[in-house]
C-alpha cells in the first residue's frame, strides 16, 4: 500500500475535523446530507455524463491505484541490461535469445526478442515507442477522469450555494432564519472544496507522477535495448542509463567497477 496516500487522506479529514472541534461550533453544524446529495452526487453524474459508461464503471479501480504502491525496479532494469551488454559483447546478439523467458517485463522481452530477430533500430524504436505512447494513452483516462471529477466538485458546491441562498431570500421575513440559511448555503462549497482539494485533485496527481515514472522506466529499457544492438561498450551502456536516474542514486546502481 502507498502509505503517503493511505495516511495523507485521513490525516487531512482528520486535520478538517479537529479544526471544527477546536473552534468549537460543533460538527452538527456541518452536517447536511442535502449539501452531500448536491455537491457529491450532482458532480459524479456530471462526470458520468462527460465520460463513456465503461470509464465510469472503473472510477474505483483508478482510485484504488492511487493507494497501491507501485513497485520501482529501475535499478534491476539497469543491471540486467548492463549483463545482456556485457553477454552479447562476448557471445554476440543471438546469445540474448537464451536469456529471453528470464526476462519478467513483457515490453523488456518484446524488445530483447526484436534484437534478437535482427530487426532494424528505426523499426524498434517506432514499435516501442508506440506501445509507450498506447500506454501513456490509456494511463490517461483514469488522469483525466479525475481531472474532471475534481473540477466538477467546487462547480457543484456553487450550485448548493444558489440553491440555499434561494431558500434563504425566500425566508427574509424572519430575520432569525437569515443566519442559518446562509451557514447551510456555503456547506454545500465547503463540501466541494474539501472532495476536490484533499481527494480528488491529488489522486490526479499521484496517477500523473505514477505515469511519468512508468514512462521513464520504459525509456531506459528502450535506450538500453538500442544500446545493446549497436554494440555499445557496457559501461557506456550503463552510464546512457544512469543519465535517467537521480545523481544521488546512480552509485547504488551501479554495475560495472571504476
Amino acid at each position: 500500500m502507498d502509505l503517503a496516500t493511505l495516511i495523507g487522506i485521513p490525516a487531512g479529514f482528520f486535520m478538517i475535523i479537529g479544526g471544527i472541534i477546536i473552534g468549537g461550533y460543533g460538527l452538527n453544524l456541518y452536517m447536511d446530507l442535502v449539501s452531500v446529495f448536491i455537491t457529491i452526487g450532482g458532480s459524479f453524474f456530471a462526470v458520468m455524463i462527460s465520460n463513456d459508461m465503461s470509464t465510469v464503471k472503473n472510477i474505483g479501480k483508478y482510485i484504488g491505484l492511487a493507494f497501491k504502491q507501485p513497485k520501482s525496479n529501475t535499478g534491476d532494469l539497469i543491471r540486467q541490461l548492463v549483463t545482456f551488454a556485457e553477454k552479447s559483447r562476448k557471445e554476440g546478439l543471438l546469445s540474448l535469445e537464451d536469456e529471453v523467458e528470464q526476462v519478467q517485463d513483457e515490453f523488456f522481452k518484446q524488445g530483447i526478442k526484436l534484437v534478437v530477430d535482427a530487426t532494424d533500430p528505426e523499426v524498434i524504436k517506432s514499435i516501442l515507442y508506440n506501445q509507450i505512447s498506447q500506454m501513456t494513452s490509456r494511463h490517461s483516462v483514469g488522469i483525466n477522469l479525475m481531472d474532471t471529477w475534481g473540477s466538477q466538485a467546487p462547480a457543484w458546491g456553487m450550485i448548493g450555494t444558489l440553491y440555499g441562498l434561494v431558500g434563504m431570500l425566500a425566508n427574509l421575513a424572519d430575520p432569525s432564519a437569515i443566519g442559518g440559511g446562509m451557514a447551510a448555503a456555503l456547506i454545500t462549497t465547503f463540501y466541494g472544496s474539501i472532495l476536490a482539494n484533499l481527494f480528488l485533485i491529488p489522486i490526479k496527481t499521484k496517477l500523473t507522477s505514477r505515469d511519468e515514472a512508468e514512462v521513464a522506466e520504459r525509456e531506459i529499457i528502450l535506450e538500453g535495448i538500442l544500446s545493446i544492438q549497436s554494440g555499445d561498450n557496457p559501461r557506456i551502456v550503463e552510464e546512457k542509463l544512469l543519465a535517467f536516474v537521480a545523481p544521488n542514486e546512480r552509485n547504488k546502481m551501479k554495475v560495472t567497477s571504476d
